[in-house]
């Protein structure tokens, strides 16, 4: 069994010492699905991480985006920092899928942007299962995506040990076999070297170490691991295991089948496409099949292999395909699946597969694609759900579904800090602006700050004027505004340079601000998505982090919703008073200090630059090109992949100019 330790300053505190001891029994007593229904504040990654240190199993975290997932990453990292903590995203910057319009008979090539670190991050979490018991893997929705074979990616390795005889140049070319290419001159991941009677190699899944193979004729006389970089010796090894290049990887053997298995498939569809009489469809797919054909048999590999992946790994049409979690399977009987942020998570997994599948048939009726095409697919949600034999799903408004799977239901209301849910007052709606303003005039003094949410986006940028007009200090914040202003926007909120966050749904990330004690919700009653139970408990947690929080509900009746809502939060606000005075708390704001990066120009300085870029010297484009790729290179350092992407494109902008 493996040895999970948690390593914190912090100890279990109000709901968390039960809420950990329900999940952890359930789950040791076998129950496939429990929950965590932990408010805004109570330390429910905390809880997940003496969750797993309690069970012992090998635990796969997935959320739906790869924000949370970095944020993740990086917490679990440092509760674990003895254990395989791994990150498995989508290694794309940017992912265009191939796409046909029929109506327009337009075709749209695949186009990707592939991000190497996130790429080496893949291979390492795939190497790490394969060779660790103590693993902890946070993904994104990407783990649901087809992978290769994971017994096909265990059984192309190469193991190497001091004292054994080896071939060098079987050695080599089985390296090429496993998708490593050779590069005397510029050293990278993925690369061997070869210096007479020493091989470099540079395992793909490897952040900076490489590993030099000495021989003595065709004996390994030494292995060890050097800085890739300096090349200075780091430890020597008895043995070493290296893993193949790509997970699409397969063995000779199954390539030939796999090419003759698509043979056949092409000569049944192209027979089909006669048949119809569709000669179009049929050159259409002959060629481009052809050529894929011809590239796999040259190369092993050809552009979009992903879609024969039905026949690299020998499913059956329609069989589930390989994913992340066989890559656990193959390696554990016991593992666990922690959902974060379910409500959103199992709704987005839902609906992969459709969208998916929509697209793809497009391709395939019209001779784009082989129809195996199709099996190369994320996993349909029944599939997913039945999948693991644990799940735990995370969130402070779990759905219906995960409420009437559970086995147990732990509710973490509590919070260590003795913070309390917010109070929410109902105010009649038909003077909501001019009574908003009123009530805003206090907290402002306070010098608290203030989140207004509303139904469109007109009415976002009105009321931000109408209030600026009044003397307040009003922004908005809505889609149309791209992604580095929204941060500069948050950034000013923080520091005080306004007080006043008008927007339409303000449950993304980075809203979690202890700075706002009064969160407003116009036209209450309107129900729908932004106006659901779910989405007013999450808003009004917004004002959860500040001891004055208070939530306004403007209204001309109380829905069913409302009514949720209210009820649930004042229960919390009970549940932790009585905490509070047992144990003697006064609840006190939450402190975050600002960034330190927020005390010089950061990357919304940089945004209000480029404004003025037609009047800025050429001298002074190129130095600010230079202060964006090192803050796209410190975001690419912390896993801030998304805000790197976002800042390559900017340079990208400036450098038109």
């Amino acid at each position: 069994m493996p040895d999970f330790t948690v390593k914190s300053k912090y100890t279990p505190a109000g709901d968390q010492p039960e809420a950990i001891e329900a999940l952890s029994k359930s789950i040791e007593a076998g129950n496939k699905y429990q929950t965590l229904l932990g408010v805004t504040g109570s330390g429910k990654t905390y809880t997940m991480a003496k969750v797993i240190e309690k069970t012992k199993k090998p635990t796969l975290i997935m959320t739906h985006n790869k924000t949370l997932a970095a944020q993740l990453y990086s917490e679990f990292k440092a509760f674990f920092p003895n254990n395989h903590v791994e990150y498995f995203i989508s290694y794309y910057d940017y992912y265009q899928p191939e796409a046909y319009l029929p109506r327009q008979d337009l075709f749209i090539e695949k186009d990707s942007s592939i991000n190497q670190e996130l790429e080496r991050l893949r291979l390492s979490t795939t190497a790490s299962l394969l060779s660790h018991d103590d693993v902890i893997v946070i993904a994104s929705v990407s783990a649901n995506y087809g992978l290769g074979s994971p017994e096909d990616y265990r059984s192309i390795v190469q193991k190497l040990s001091v004292g054994q005889e080896y071939n060098q140049k079987a050695l080599l070319l089985r390296l090429v076999d496993m998708g490593y290419k050779r590069n005397d001159e510029f050293f990278d991941r993925g690369d061997f070297r070869v210096m007479g009677e020493v091989i470099d190699i540079y395992p793909a899944y490897s952040e900076e170490f490489a590993i030099r193979i000495e021989f003595f004729g065709d004996e390994i006389e030494a292995i060890y691991e050097f800085n890739s970089l300096t090349g200075e010796k780091e430890k020597e090894m008895k043995e070493a295991t290296i893993y193949s290049a790509n997970q699409f990887i397969v063995s000779k053997e199954k390539l030939a089948r796999a090419v003759k298995s698509i043979e056949e498939e092409l000569d049944e569809r192209l027979a089909y496409f006669q048949k119809e009489d569709r000669i179009i469809e049929y050159n259409r797919l002959k060629q481009r099949t052809e050529f894929d054909l011809e590239m796999i048999e040259a190369t092993g590999m050809c552009k979009g292999i992903e879609n024969y992946s039905r026949h690299l790994t020998g499913k059956k049409p329609g069989e589930t395909p390989y994913s992340m979690m066989d890559y656990f399977e193959a390696m554990h009987d016991d593992y666990l699946v922690i959902v974060d942020e379910s409500h959103v998570s199992l709704s987005q997994f839902r609906g992969m597969y459709a969208g998916d599948r929509s697209r793809k048939e497009v391709l395939v009726d019209h001779g784009f694609r082989l129809p195996s095409a199709l099996d190369n697919r994320p996993l349909m949600f029944d599939e997913y759900i039945n999948k693991a034999p644990h799940f735990m799903f995370v969130s402070a408004t779990p759905n219906e579904l995960e409420l009437e799977l559970s086995s147990v239901v732990a509710e973490q209301v509590v919070r260590p800090t003795g913070l309390l849910d917010p109070l929410i007052e109902v105010i009649d709606s038909t003077y909501q602006v001019e009574n908003l303003h009123d009530r805003m005039k206090p907290v402002i003094k306070r010098g608290e700050r203030v989140l207004v949410t509303v139904l469109t986006k007109k009415m976002a940028e009105e009321l931000t004027t109408y209030y600026n007009d009044l003397g307040l200090k009003a922004r908005y914040m809505h889609s149309d505004l791209d992604a580095i202003e929204r941060n500069q926007v948050i950034r000013s909120l923080r520091l005080g340079e306004f007080d006043i966050l008008v927007g339409i749904n303000l449950l993304r990330e980075g809203l979690d601000l202890p700075e706002v004690s009064l969160v407003a919700i116009l036209d209450a009653d309107k129900e729908g998505f932004l106006r659901s139970k779910t989405s007013l408990i999450q808003t009004a947690g917004r004002a959860a982090r500040n001891a004055n929080g208070k939530v306004l509900m403007y209204a001309k009746k109380i829905t069913d919703s409302m009514q949720a809502t209210i009820d649930i939060t004042q229960k919390r606000r009970e549940k932790q008073i009585t905490y509070n005075k047992a144990h003697g708390i006064t609840p006190k704001t939450t402190i975050r200090e600002l960034d330190a990066n927020l005390k010089v120009e950061d990357a919304g300085d940089l945004y209000n630059k480029r404004n003025k870029l037609d009047k800025m010297p050429k001298a002074e484009r190129q130095q600010l090109v230079k202060e964006l790729k090192a803050k796209m290179l410190v975001a690419a350092k912390n896993l801030e992949f998304e805000e790197a992407a976002r800042l390559r494109d900017e340079i990208a902008k400036v450098k038109k100019l």
